[in-house]
């Protein structure tokens, strides 16, 4: 799981905060964690823990991010 450090580090970084337009993320934090169990596991989604919510909704939303870029400003930010 992440740190509270770790986290600080990319919550900016996330679509879905308060100030951005469209739907506030209630959830980012957990998401984020779910896409590190399934890279750490290397488990398919459809055997994803049932904590982390639905693997369906979570699956839709990292390939929107995946789209958007996201995860490669992520990267970039942590590289930095």
């Amino acid at each position: 799981m992440l740190t509270d450090d770790q986290w600080s580090r990319i919550a900016d970084f996330l679509p879905g905060k308060a100030t951005d337009r469209g739907r506030t993320a209630a959830d980012n934090r957990l998401f984020v964690e779910s896409v590190l169990y399934i890279a750490r596991t290397g488990c398919p989604w459809r055997d994803m823990p049932k904590e982390f919510g639905n693997w369906h909704t979570a699956y839709v939303r990292f390939a929107r991010w995946e789209t958007k870029g996201v995860w490669d400003q992520i990267a970039a930010a942590l590289q930095r």
